[in-house]
């Protein structure tokens, strides 16, 4: 009876093991269609890293730096299906807001 309890609890922490996804999981890299969609994700935008906001009041540094997810979204060379271009100022930032 031991034995049989010890290979469930066994097969149970390998299958949590297995299939658990850690909590800080970033979402995969992928085109929106508007700013809209972009900030359900991040809120204040998206951007390169090392990117300033151009701004003539006090500019945005609370987007998230991400190349990647920049890259999907800046409508520079069209490198990505379906892309749009997002950053409309071209600052390096896709749909920073406060």
């Amino acid at each position: 009876m031991k034995k049989v309890f010890l290979a469930s609890l066994a097969t149970a922490a390998l299958l949590l093991t297995v299939s658990a996804v850690p909590a800080n999981a970033a979402p995969s890299p992928r085109s929106y269609k508007n700013c809209a969609e972009l900030n359900k994700v991040y809120p204040h935008g998206v951007g390169k890293s090392g990117a300033r906001d151009k701004t003539s009041g006090k500019p945005v540094t609370t987007f998230r730096a991400n190349n990647t997810v920049y890259s999907y979204n800046d409508g520079g060379a069209n490198r990505h299906t379906g892309e749009y271009d997002l950053d409309r100022d071209n600052d390096g930032i896709a749909c920073e807001k406060r």
